[in-house]
C-alpha cells in the first residue's frame, strides 16, 4: 500500500511529491523515536500516552488517545504522513487479555 502526497501547484509550479508506502512511513517514524524521542519522553507521567510521529520531519505531539496531536500536526503540514505508538508499550492496541507493557530492556 502506497501513501500518496497531494501534489500542489502554487504559482505555476508543481511541488514534488513523496511517496512512501505505510511500512517506510512506519520504520522512519520508528527511527525518530529510537534516535532521540524515546529518551525525552518515556517516563512516568507519559507512560501509556500515545504519541504521534511525523515521519519526514520527526516532530511529534503527546495526548490521551492521539487525536489531538494528529489534528494539531496536520494543522502544521496538511500532507504529514504520521505514526502513532502508545508510549512505554510494545503495541498501540490489544485484544484479549495479554500485557501490552514493554518488557525490560
Amino acid at each position: 500500500m502506497r501513501i500518496w502526497n497531494n501534489i500542489r501547484v502554487k504559482a505555476g509550479v508543481i511541488m514534488q511529491a513523496i511517496f512512501w508506502t505505510v511500512e517506510e512511513v512506519a520504520q522512519r517514524a520508528k527511527n525518530f523515536y529510537e534516535q532521540g524521542i524515546r529518551s525525552e519522553v518515556e517516563h512516568g507521567d507519559n507512560i501509556g500516552k500515545m504519541i504521534v510521529i511525523d515521519a519526514e520531519t520527526g516532530e511529534y505531539g503527546i495526548d490521551k488517545s492521539g487525536v489531538e496531536s494528529a489534528l494539531m500536526l496536520k494543522q502544521k503540514n496538511p500532507n504529514a504522513r504520521l505514526f502513532t505508538m502508545r508510549i512505554g508499550y510494545d503495541v498501540a492496541f490489544s485484544f484479549g487479555g495479554a500485557s501490552m507493557e514493554r518488557t525490560v530492556e
